[in-house]
Order: C-alpha cells, then sequence, then structure tokens
C-alpha cells in the first residue's frame, strides 16, 4: 500500500483516492463477504476476506499519511476494546449464557458511549448502514429503554395497520406520492420490529427472499424457453402457472 500510495512512483488511481472515496467500496467487499458465506463457497470468502482486509490497509495508510492513525493502532484499538467487552473471559465476572453476555456487550457499549458524550438513546447508530439494518439497530436501542412492543403479534397487527394505511392512500382520488412513500416506509419498518421480536434479521431474511426470486423467476425463463418462449411473448397468467409449479417442486 505505501508502494500504491507512493507520489512519485505509486499507482495515479491509487493516489488519487481519499477516505470519501474509498468508502463505497468498503461497504461493496462487506457484502461479497456476506455473499460468499451465504452461499458457503469458502474458497471465494478467503478472497473475499482478503479484499476487505485490504480496505482497511488503505485506510490506514491514509491516515498515516497525514498523522491520523497506523495499522498497529487500529489493531491495537480493537484488542482493548475486546478484552474491554469480555471481562468474563479476560478478568474475573462470571457470564452464564451467550444471552447474559449479548446484554453485558450491550452494556459496555452503552457506557462507552456515554464516555464519548453521547446524549440520545439512539445516538452512533451509523446513518450510512443499510435500512433495514438501521431500522432494526434502532429499534433494538429504543427497546433498551423500554420503548418496545410486549411481543411479536402486536408488532405484527401494526403491520396490518400500515398495509391498511397503504390501502387508504391507493383507493383516495388524488393519489399523493410523497404520503404513499411515507406509509410505504413505515410498513417496512413495522415488518422489522416484527423480524426483530421473533429473532429473525431482516437484512439477510429479504436477501434469501430476493435469492428465491432470483431462482424461480429464473426457473420460469428455462420453462418457457422449452416451450420455445420468452417472458416477453408470454402472459402473466401462463407464468404465475409455472410460478406455482417451481413452488410445488420446491416444497
Amino acid at each position: 500500500m505505501v508502494r500504491l500510495r507512493d507520489p512519485e512512483r505509486g499507482c495515479p488511481w491509487d493516489r488519487a483516492q481519499t477516505f470519501a472515496t474509498i468508502a463505497p467500496y468498503t461497504i461493496e467487499e462487506a457484502y461479497e463477504v456476506a455473499d460468499a458465506i451465504e452461499r458457503g463457497e469458502m474458497h471465494e470468502l478467503r478472497d473475499e476476506l482478503g479484499d476487505l482486509l485490504f480496505q482497511v490497509v488503505f485506510y490506514c495508510q491514509m491516515a498515516k499519511e497525514t498523522g491520523q492513525f497506523d495499522f498497529a493502532q487500529v489493531v491495537d484499538g480493537i484488542c482493548a476494546k475486546m478484552i474491554r467487552r469480555h471481562p468474563h473471559v479476560f478478568a474475573q465476572a462470571q457470564i452464564g449464557s451467550a444471552e447474559a453476555q449479548r446484554e453485558a456487550w450491550e452494556r459496555h457499549k452503552a457506557e462507552e458511549r456515554k464516555a464519548r458524550a453521547a446524549h440520545g438513546v439512539l445516538d452512533g447508530v451509523a446513518k450510512a448502514l443499510p435500512a433495514l439494518m438501521r431500522a432494526e439497530k434502532l429499534q433494538r436501542r429504543a427497546a433498551k429503554v423500554g420503548f418496545d412492543w410486549p411481543d411479536a403479534q402486536g408488532a405484527l397487527e401494526k403491520v396490518g395497520e400500515e398495509a391498511g394505511e397503504i390501502g387508504l392512500e391507493l383507493r383516495g382520488d388524488g393519489r399523493d406520492h410523497h404520503r404513499l412513500a411515507e406509509e410505504v416506509g413505515d410498513l417496512l419498518f413495522a415488518c422489522v420490529n416484527v423480524a426483530r421480536l421473533v429473532g429473525v434479521d431482516a437484512e439477510t431474511a429479504l436477501s434469501r427472499a430476493n435469492h428465491k426470486f432470483e431462482r424461480r423467476f429464473g426457473a420460469i425463463e428455462a420453462e418457457l424457453a422449452a416451450r420455445g418462449r420468452s417472458p416477453e411473448t408470454s402472459s402473466l397468467e401462463e407464468m404465475d402457472r409455472i410460478w406455482e409449479q417451481v413452488k410445488r417442486r420446491e416444497r
């Protein structure tokens, strides 16, 4: 990385990068890591982890050039944090279960946020997170101070309520696109609440639903191709029949 960033002999593209320009690549690499894990491709995972590590090295080199921090300080920082957040391993604290550890972890994080002078309960939830993931984190923070549904059933009823409000907007004479978008957002947020309360990660669940849709639609295309047809030359009714056949085969 030092060679790539060398002002005289380095790579013009690497030299031109900043923290802001590299950030989108980091997000992309993290998703590619998650995708390799989801597909169980360990060889690809090894490569993707290398790509993600390269992002960390890139940031550290840029920071070192301006005297902010370096790679060793990043490693030392995460080691110190892990020791601090695992007193049951590195000190004498006793924690009896994974759930108790999760609660202790959240307490440590809350104390660290206070030390950084974060004032609100929701302070510090990164705004750049994917929307579903950020919704869950916001909900978990609020739940820590008692602002939560008593159970998943109440949250599910809220989903029905939000869906009904979308229905009212759709039936209205003068459809307000801004209002409709707001109601759709409320519906998605309510769905995340249900997922959280039943122990399902919303981001992962939607990702799997995407993969399932891709697989089933691909089967529709394959079946139509066997008939000398394509989606463009087929009716919705025909594609729906094939879709149902694919679903039955999968069951």
